[in-house]
């Protein structure tokens, strides 16, 4: 950077907004590369604005904590957004009740095989134990997820990492997975994203319908829940098993 700019970044990175502002033109622009590929999954715009602040951030050398001063405003909105899922919910209540027992099932199987398959295939490639902790909840929704880990004695940091990335996953091969089993129920192929890819998986689903995302929300909330209560009993019973 030339002189001048650098007094001038340095000038708009003491301002608590700058962080709030960098991160809405990010998506801003990911969102229009987004479009502009005709909405293909690998255009992802979540991913596109994470590599933008992330290669911004290693230029400029600003400590991520300044960005997140500024950028926290959207954290805070995850929380609302989130409630704000029961809505589209709620218009599919009665085939949700005529579901409830299959979707029960698929919700414990896909919990358990989203965290065991990761700790399995990270156990295989010789990952340290913390590694291991950081693996198992990665399908859930990231403050879940970074709490569990540390419960679990792994490492929240890179538990946050793991979770956007199968977030982003998710949302990129989701739907040609699922097209690919043959799977067309709207609300089928939703739950399952939600359970694999939370919060980035069910944006994705609601690009497709609003059934779709009203059961992808509904499996990242029950799958968020049912992890946080059954993995740090469940994980401790693995490790002896496999110790033995």
């Amino acid at each position: 950077m030339t002189p001048n700019l650098e007094e001038i970044w340095v000038y708009l990175s003491t301002t608590p907004l700058l962080g709030l502002t960098l991160t809405l033109l990010a998506y801003q622009a990911a969102f229009w590369l987004y479009k502009r590929a005709g909405f293909h999954p690998i255009a992802n715009p979540v991913l596109i604005s994470v590599a933008i602040l992330a290669t911004l951030l290693l230029l400029t050398g600003t400590p991520y904590q300044t960005y997140f001063d500024g950028a926290q405003f959207v954290h805070f909105l995850l929380g609302p957004a989130t409630v704000a899922l029961a809505i589209p919910l709620y218009a599919q209540w009665p085939r949700l009740k005529a579901m409830a027992g299959p979707l029960l099932l698929a919700l414990v199987a896909g919990s358990l095989t989203a965290a065991l398959s990761a700790w399995g295939i990270g156990a295989l490639l010789g990952a340290s134990r913390e590694s291991l902790m950081s693996l198992a909840p990665k399908s859930v929704t990231t403050p879940i997820a970074m709490g569990v880990a540390e419960r679990l004695g792994g490492l929240p940091s890179l538990t946050a990492v793991l979770v956007i990335s199968a977030g982003i996953i998710g949302a990129v091969a989701g739907r040609s997975v699922l097209h690919r089993l043959h799977i067309q129920d709207h609300a089928v192929r939703g739950f399952a994203i939600g359970i694999a890819s939370h919060g980035i998986g069910t944006a994705r689903a609601f690009q497709v319908s609003e059934q779709a995302g009203a059961f992808a929300a509904l499996a990242m909330g029950l799958n968020g829940l049912l992890t946080a209560v059954s993995l740090p009993w469940i994980m401790p019973w693995v490790e002896r098993l496999f110790a033995g």
